[in-house]
């Protein structure tokens, strides 16, 4: 059994509506191989071994609770009272304002933490244990406020690009409706997932605004925030870029499927 992350909290992002899926099905929930895609999402959290997992609900959070609770329970690594279960926390987002005040909603969960809180997208069921893995040891070897996952892409339409300085540190996230031109033109781009400092991150969630094209309080933004605080940001790069993808469409959640079933028939226990 793998080695428990005893400084780690995962924060699962699972409270949008996905309007472009075509459904009033919460998006997360949508299926893969006969799966919701959140289920992924979570297997791959708890491969990790965190000392906690919390799950940001929103749209239609009763059927998201429910579908959780379906999964199976995981035995985690034998504590001093024997054999423990990870049980699945939840925060609320009741208004959609935001990926940045997703987050602040799981604000009381995490007063007074410390170690690594990692932060992942309910619609990112591709991305694997060993690619989470790095990210949170770059993140701490680097001793660093906030760590990025990156991926460069072929097509990064709807996707928010890495600004890097001259001496290639990131120095900001941008979002495509609020990215000039010569921005769109990058191809490096923001997989939603990141590790951070949890103080830092708490710090730098109160001093976001909602001044962007889409009045919303984004999380992207905590990068620029902690950077020019002078806080060191470190990143790294997905193993291969597909497993980057969120699932917006039902063209995507159809290439997310054939990508799963080549992977499993190539790797069926890759981690």
């Amino acid at each position: 059994m793998k080695e428990a992350n005893g400084d780690l909290i995962t924060l699962v992002l699972a409270a949008g509506k996905g309007t472009r899926m075509h459904s009033d099905l919460a998006k997360v929930l949508h299926r893969i191989n006969g799966r919701p895609m959140i289920h992924y999402v979570l297997d791959t959290a708890r491969a990790l071994r965190p000392r906690r997992i919390i799950v940001i609900v929103g749209h239609q959070a009763g059927a998201v609770r429910w579908e959780l609770a379906e999964l199976p329970e995981l035995p985690e690594p034998t504590g001093p009272t024997g054999p423990t279960r990870l049980a699945v926390e939840f925060a609320v987002q009741e208004e959609q304002l935001g990926t940045g005040h997703a987050v602040r909603q799981a604000g009381p969960l995490l007063a007074g933490e410390s170690g690594v809180v990692l932060v992942l997208a309910g619609d990112t069921p591709l991305i694997r244990p060993s690619t989470l893995a790095s990210l949170i040891e770059v993140h701490r070897r680097d001793g660093a406020a906030a760590s990025v996952l990156t991926a460069h892409v072929a097509d990064p339409t709807g996707l928010g690009r890495i600004l890097r300085d001259d001496a290639g540190r990131i120095d900001r996230i941008v979002e495509e409706k609020d990215a000039t031109e010569e921005q769109r033109a990058l191809k490096e781009i923001n997989t939603s997932t990141y590790c951070f400092d949890p103080v830092l991150l708490l710090r730098a969630l109160d001093r976001l605004t909602p001044e962007n094209r889409q009045a919303e309080y984004y999380l992207t933004d905590t990068i620029g925030i902690l950077r020019r605080e002078g806080r060191r940001i470190a990143d790294a790069p997905a193993g291969v870029p597909e497993e980057s993808m969120g699932i917006n469409t039902p063209e995507q959640l159809s290439a997310a499927e054939s990508w799963l079933q080549e992977r499993d028939r190539a790797r069926p226990h890759d981690s």
